[in-house]
């Protein structure tokens, strides 16, 4: 089956982050430092937020109030009833690279990946810790050596899956009570990690990327291919049950709507961070699916 990719919104620079929540689609646009929200159809665009030092991953607290990752200076910002930003947490102390992606689960704790190295700089990669930010924006490193821990999901049998962007796999951990990690597996496992450590052949190395995912009902994760252009639906163990190709970088995905069987994409030609703040070629779009969102975000 080929199915239909719809545009909802369009001429933005790089959109991240999708996130269905109060009937809205929310997103990020990094280069015009924005959080966005739409209806379901892209329109009633809104901006939500400003965030100057580059907007990322996205949540909510259980009292309502967004938390959304500021990555240049590696701040967990909270938005009041009022609409100020103020920080959350400071990131920095425990952070190799700008902190991007999270999940935040019901209790209001945010688990908050990183690059761990300056991709943009085309440094050599090295592995990163995961953070676990605590309502009261208490920080600590969770996980450590993964390889880009980007796009999560908490699942509803209570385990956290993370994308290993330059991993080759989705790594899982039980979550405990206190919000502890234990018992890391893979989940799926698409290639052994990069054993280079520069960035271009490192990239050559990866069979897949994965980038940002949505989890579904049936237990299978929706996953953004960084590298691939195209969106994957893949089960525990690594078997790739569907493919969508979107014939241009896909870097996060979302189930949402009002029936929970829209998935959310963000495209763009690619992540170059000079050439998506020069040019406005990034779109939100999106495909009807068949089984519906399950999990967190």
């Amino acid at each position: 089956m080929r199915r239909e990719i719809s545009t909802l919104v369009s001429d933005l620079s790089f959109l991240e982050c999708p996130r269905w929540h109060g009937g809205r689609i929310w997103f990020v646009d990094f280069y015009t430092h924005r959080v966005f929200s739409s209806a379901e159809d892209g329109g009633d665009l809104r901006i939500e937020a400003d965030v100057p030092q580059q907007p990322s991953g996205l949540g909510w607290l259980p009292d309502g109030r967004l938390l959304v990752v500021s990555m240049r200076d590696a701040r967990l910002l909270r938005r009041e009833a009022d609409g100020r930003l103020v920080t959350h947490a400071d990131l920095g102390p425990y952070v190799g690279g700008h902190p991007n992606d999270m999940v935040v689960d019901a209790q209001g704790r945010a688990y908050v990946g990183n690059f761990g190295f300056d991709l943009m700089a085309g440094a050599p990669i090295a592995p990163a810790a995961l953070l676990r930010v605590d309502p009261d924006g208490g920080v600590t490193r969770v996980a450590d050596d993964l390889w880009f821990p980007n796009g999560s999901v908490l699942t509803d049998d209570g385990a956290l899956l993370v994308n290993e962007t330059f991993g080759n796999r989705v790594s899982a951990f039980d979550v405990a009570a206190d919000g502890s990690l234990s018992n890391r597996r893979d989940w799926a496992a698409f290639g052994d990690p990069p054993a280079a450590r520069d960035l271009a052949t490192a990239l050559g190395e990866l069979a897949l990327a994965p980038d940002g995912c949505g989890l579904d009902a049936e237990g299978a994760l929706w996953i953004a291919d960084a590298l691939g252009e195209r969106l994957i639906r893949v089960r525990e163990g690594g078997e790739i049950l569907e493919e969508i190709p979107t014939g241009t970088g896909v870097f996060a995905c979302m189930l949402g709507g009002a029936d929970g069987r829209t998935l959310f994409a963000c495209l763009a030609p690619d992540f170059d961070e000079h050439a998506r703040s020069a040019a406005r070629e990034a779109t939100l779009a999106a495909i009807r699916v068949d089984v519906p969102h399950a999990g967190r975000p």
